[in-house]
């Protein structure tokens, strides 16, 4: 099963993440491919995404499907292809590791089913951890851009 795990640590307090990643509207821009999503209700979304699948390039739905919301440290997710025949599921996690200091983990696995199945993983297993590293990389970011915005306003 082709997977992706990341990690960052950040001079920021573990309820500051949260505050952003509990919200999917701050971070959904930030995946990789994003062109736009819609909440179905509180743990169910859809998701598009422009795919650069080896030299193929395509439009993918996928429903997201919100496993477990448990404040301030974890999110987990399964994912199901709409428009193509994949599964998989991930998770974000955050760890306290001081009162300013936090440790976030990303974490995807996807899956591409049927007769292209084969094919289409092998191009999954780079895809996968690219795309985890980047998105946990963006948030990072975000956040960190935040939380300066935080200071200077004061």
């Amino acid at each position: 099963m082709p997977s992706g795990m990341h990690q960052i640590e950040l001079d920021i307090p573990i309820q500051n993440i949260w505050d952003f990643v509990k919200d999917m509207d701050k971070w959904a821009p930030l995946v990789p491919g994003y062109m736009e999503h819609e909440k179905l209700n509180e743990k169910q979304s859809t998701w598009k995404f422009k795919g650069d699948v080896g030299v193929i390039s395509k439009m993918i739905s996928l429903r997201v499907d919100i496993t477990k919301w448990q404040e301030p440290t974890t999110v987990t997710f399964d994912l199901k292809g709409l428009t193509e025949n994949v599964k998989g599921g991930g998770y974000f996690e955050a760890e306290a590791l001081s009162d300013r200091r936090t440790k976030m983990t990303g974490y995807l696995d996807i899956t591409a089913k049927g007769m292209m199945g084969p094919v289409i993983n092998k191009v999954l297993k780079t895809f996968a951890p690219k795309t985890t590293k980047e998105l946990c990389t963006a948030i990072a970011s975000k956040i960190v851009e935040r939380e300066a915005l935080k200071v200077r306003a004061r």
